[in-house]
């Protein structure tokens, strides 16, 4: 990337992996690590710094360390309102064994960045949602591109922030704020990740995102009907809201079913562990023994 530039990656037939058949390198690869690297060689470059892009490859991985540790104090601290509580969560962060693993010189590997870029992407979007900022919002989103570029594990963003979503939803805390930070952070983020070769439509057809797809839509209609609510009586509407919630329900059960039944889509080993913590030590034991997860 540093000699051809990004389309050169994304363009590059490597015809010595897997030879006879090669690889295309551009379609099966996340490229944000590389792309991360080459733009720090390049602004030292262009602030007369000389520094190989060896060392930088070298060195990225604790520096972005040390990134998610303030990030991991930012996030606390925008939950809780309270300083103290971030440092804590930055120390503790800091010294957990499994990502000093991940972190230390040398160890260039998709968590080198994916990590901080899993941990700024919930800060980003909770600052959204208490804000209910469209800036914010769109913030969050680009951060969650990032994470897409940068590793798989960004399965666990978009599940997990649904959840809470539709938490917020169930438990009657839904605000204005909530729904401005989600629509957005939901529409933007499933274009900005279509543009990665390596994931491109599985954004939308993957049953790894489906939940998203429901929560959005529950969420739209949860709005609608709090609309129609203000228009017609306490009668009909809690009939329409009957109708409404078990029909959407079914409708969303079925197609989920279909997707997944016919082949078309398919759940990840990373996916289902993120439903089921036994899954992966059951089954896939691969998945059970790798740290960052």
């Amino acid at each position: 990337m540093t000699k051809e530039g990004l389309y050169g990656l994304w363009n590059w037939f490597d015809s010595e992996s897997w030879y006879p058949l090669g690889r295309s390198v551009g379609g099966t690869v996340y490229p944000g690590l590389m792309m991360t690297s080459s733009i720090i060689y390049w602004f030292l470059q262009w602030i007369a710094v000389p520094m190989d892009i060896r060392n930088v490859c070298v060195f990225i991985a604790p520096v972005f360390s040390g990134f998610t540790a303030l990030t991991t104090y930012k996030l606390t601290k925008e939950a809780t309102g309270k300083s103290a509580h971030g440092l804590f969560s930055a120390l503790f962060i800091a010294i957990v064994p499994s990502y000093i693993s991940r972190s230390a010189a040398g160890s260039y590997d998709n968590e080198a960045i994916a990590i901080f870029a899993l941990v700024y992407s919930f800060y980003t979007f909770l600052k959204a949602a208490n804000s209910g900022s469209l800036f914010d919002s769109c913030v969050a989103a680009f951060a969650f591109l990032y994470m897409v570029a940068s590793w798989g594990g960004y399965v666990f963003i978009i599940n997990m922030i649904p959840i809470w979503v539709l938490a917020m939803i169930v438990l009657g805390k839904c605000d204005k704020q909530v729904y401005i930070s989600y629509s957005v952070f939901y529409i933007i983020g499933h274009i900005l990740s279509i543009q990665i070769l390596f994931v491109g439509f599985q954004a939308i057809t993957s049953s790894e995102h489906m939940l998203s797809h429901f929560v959005f839509i529950i969420l739209q209609v949860h709005y609608l009907l709090q609309w129609i609510k203000g228009h017609t009586g306490q009668k009909a509407f809690q009939t329409l809201v009957r109708f409404f919630y078990f029909g959407l329900t079914a409708v969303l059960l079925v197609g989920f079913l279909y997707l997944s039944f016919t082949g078309a889509s398919r759940w990840s080993g990373r996916s289902l562990t993120l439903l089921d913590p036994t899954y992966a030590k059951k089954f896939i034991p691969i998945v059970a023994s790798v740290s960052e997860h």
